[in-house]
């Protein structure tokens, strides 16, 4: 009976660790287009680093099958976009301004994250 609690304290922890607490290492995007792939129940990357103020277009590639990957949302520019399976799908986004701007699928289980400043970094 012990060890069943203990895996289920063990459980909760792993989820809650993956689901709250993990942040993944942000890419830096060097050029104006960046490649989102969609699989495995992710985006990779998940967490973008971008310069304030210039235009960027975000090519999505879906590879996951699974209908929660089918539609991406950026909440904070009132975008949302179908994405085809195998078929890049670019979304281009107007300058922004420092911050940080999160994208999702529309039951928010896949999250990726924009973060914009100043010099990039």
């Amino acid at each position: 009976m012990m060890i069943i609690n203990l895996l289920g304290l063990l459980l909760i922890a792993l989820i809650v660790w993956w689901f709250w607490l993990y942040k993944p290492q942000a890419v830096i995007a060097d050029k104006n287009t960046v490649t989102v792939v969609v699989d495995n129940g992710t985006y990779e990357p998940s967490r973008i680093r971008l310069l304030a103020g210039q235009n960027t277009t975000l090519r999505f590639l879906r590879k996951d099958a699974s209908p929660c990957a089918a539609t991406v949302v950026f909440a904070d520019f009132d975008i949302s976009e179908e994405l085809q399976l195998n078929k890049p799908k670019d979304i281009s986004l107007p300058p922004l301004a420092s911050g940080e701007y999160s994208f999702a699928c529309q039951m928010q289980m896949y999250r990726g994250a924009l973060i914009v400043n100043e010099n990039g970094d």
